[in-house]
């Protein structure tokens, strides 16, 4: 792993298996892409509330060439659960941002950015 990772447990006790967890999902994030500069990743279990039971809550933090990506507030009363959906939207976000990159993202007379859509051969119909 070349990604300078930081991981920090707030309001519960650190776990190993939790760890060794979050180290294995960034490692897939540096498949998609190699550059990441830094990551850092927060569970926490804020207040417990009477009824709802002990939430956990995931932060992450990702550090990329030229921009930060944030995913924020998974909260699952199961951790893996949490980082699961913490993971998919950091996973997500910078698949996006690669796109980006390597100019995969068309951009209208008008300005705004969508994403290039396959050409599947087909004319379009007329009215």
């Amino acid at each position: 792993m070349q990604t300078q990772l930081q991981i920090t447990f707030r309001d519960t006790p650190h776990s190993d298996a939790l760890e060794n967890h979050i180290r294995e999902k960034v490692r897939k994030l540096e498949s998609i892409f190699d550059h990441i500069q830094g990551c850092h990743v927060t569970v926490e279990q804020p207040h417990r509330h009477k009824h709802q039971g002990k939430h956990f809550c995931v932060h992450i933090d990702l550090r990329v060439p030229g921009s930060e990506l944030v995913a924020n507030l998974h909260h699952h009363e199961d951790p893996y659960v949490a980082l699961r959906d913490a993971f998919d939207a950091a996973k997500r976000q910078l698949e996006d941002y690669t796109q980006r990159l390597r100019g995969e993202v068309k951009r209208h007379d008008n300005g705004r950015r969508e994403p290039a859509v396959e050409d599947t051969g087909t004319q379009p119909h007329e009215s």
